[in-house]
């Protein structure tokens, strides 16, 4: 047996350093998406740069599929937002399975709006997330919308 043991400690340690490694990413993607929100609400377009890789492909609740250059496009035509927004994001039962450097990333997106007529809206998200240079960034994103009861 004795013989054996570096073996076994050599497939056991990787494997717990795997699970540590896969929990802090989860982590980690998880204070990502809630900065984003937290920027979205406010319009930010260095907050959106940030998120959105170069070659998004991104499909709305609306059915329409849009590049990342036409949510820039968008975010740089509307007003910053810094004083109180009028849409606060938020996301619920986050769901994150990790690839190695690739990862899927589902919630349950909630807008909440500060008008009190406005009822808040309810999507589902998911976003592919892949690792580049350190850093994880938005390639693919699927928006649904879910209907009010």
């Amino acid at each position: 047996m004795k013989k054996y043991l570096p073996l076994i400690l050599i497939l056991i340690v990787p494997v717990t350093l795997l699970g540590q490694s896969e929990q802090e990413e989860k982590e980690t993607l998880t204070e990502l998406l809630h900065e984003f929100l937290e920027g979205a609400s406010y319009n930010d377009a260095a907050t959106h740069d940030r998120f959105w890789a170069d070659d998004l492909i991104y499909t709305g609740s609306n059915g329409n599929r849009i590049a990342k250059s036409d949510i820039m496009d968008g975010v740089n035509q509307n007003p910053d937002r810094s004083v109180e927004p009028d849409t606060r994001y938020s996301a619920e039962e986050i769901q994150i399975m990790i690839f190695g450097e690739t990862a899927v990333v589902a919630f349950r997106l909630v807008a909440e709006f500060a008008d009190p007529n406005e009822t808040d809206l309810n999507f589902y998200n998911t976003g592919t997330f892949v690792k580049r240079d350190g850093e994880w960034r938005v390639v693919a994103w699927q928006a649904t919308s879910i209907p009010q009861e």
